[in-house]
């Protein structure tokens, strides 16, 4: 039998309190699927322990970007971040890191809002600001909204910036979303399976 595909589990869940359980369960999913979950902690016995600081925060990137090297794919949770709109801007970059690689990505989200409504309610959540009609929809770029700072509010059609979302779907996959986390991730890890296996 060959050994199942390794797939890098990535996200914010790194920082959830309950992550090394989590990461547990997730790669029970992945198993029932046929795929090897491996999560960022993963082959990190030596850091665990190191005091906080810039060397240590280098040799966890260092061990992260070791371990998609040896992984066949990526699932990705796109999640808003510590309250705001966007994403973990780390698994952003893994994002683009394993997409460089020609590597299949999946995603997967418990907020099926498109983009612009999540940074729409952000504004006025914090704020208490709103988004208005753009004011010169002739700019260069894409979107009919913008926040109080003038800024675009892009990637319409999108739960997450299109530059993220828009390199899953460039590598084959898609995203998956279901309220419920765990429902979400294994929608996107049996779409996952299906491609390489």
């Amino acid at each position: 039998m060959p050994p199942r595909k390794r797939v890098y589990l990535a996200g914010d869940l790194v920082f959830r309190p309950e992550a090394p359980t989590l990461f547990e369960r997730l790669k029970t999913i992945c198993h029932t699927t046929g795929l090897e979950g491996c999560a960022p902690f993963d082959g990190q016995d030596a850091i665990r322990g190191l005091p906080p600081g810039r060397d240590t925060i280098l040799k966890i990137i260092t061990a992260d970007r070791d371990l998609m090297n040896t992984c066949d794919a990526g699932l990705f949770c796109l999640d808003p971040f510590r309250r705001a709109p966007d994403m973990d801007p780390g698994t952003a970059v893994e994002i683009g890191y394993m997409m460089a690689q020609g590597k299949p990505l999946e995603g997967y989200t418990t907020d099926a809002r498109p983009y612009p409504e999540k940074v729409a309610a952000y504004w006025k959540h914090a704020w208490n600001e709103n988004v208005s009609p753009r004011t010169n929809p002739n700019a260069f770029a894409s979107g009919a909204l913008e926040d109080p700072d003038g800024m675009l509010l892009h990637s319409d059609g999108m739960v997450q910036n299109g530059m993220t979302e828009g390199f899953i779907t460039l590598s084959g996959g898609g995203i998956a979303t279901h309220r419920d986390f765990e429902t979400a991730f294994r929608i996107a890890a049996e779409a996952l399976a299906k491609r390489l296996l």
